[in-house]
């Protein structure tokens, strides 16, 4: 059973930045994506981004392309995936979700992801 663990989550002024990551452990499988979605109070979850394990073109959200970047670090034994998020706007506040899932294709819909982290808060103030 694959674990993701979110961290990075707080508390922003709208303008600002912040960097969530996530770690994955327990995988079983060689080639996969990870990405993150997000939860407003009230709204369903919504497709953020995504990455193929090995690099490529990530996919983005209309609402986040160019203020949020998905990445892993050069060196990534422990299948960590970061969501770098600049220029936040009070819109952006939800619940940011980790997932993974087996294969190589991007994905954006979340019943297209078996494993969820426990979410992480995100709050941009304005």
């Amino acid at each position: 059973q694959v674990q993701l663990v979110e961290s990075g989550g707080g508390l922003v002024q709208a303008g600002g930045s912040l960097r969530l990551a996530c770690a994955a452990s327990r995988r079983t499988f060689n080639t996969y994506v990870m990405g993150w979605f997000r939860q407003a109070p009230g709204k369903e979850r919504e497709f953020v981004a995504s990455r193929r394990h090995n690099g490529g073109r990530p996919l983005y959200a209309d609402s986040v392309k160019n203020r949020f970047t998905i990445s892993t670090p050069i060196a990534s034994a422990n299948d960590t995936v970061y969501l770098q998020m600049n220029s936040l706007k009070p819109d952006d506040t939800a619940v940011y979700y980790c997932v993974i899932r087996e294969g190589i294709v991007l994905k954006s819909a979340p019943f297209d992801y078996p494993w969820w982290g426990q979410g992480t808060q995100v709050t941009v103030s304005s």
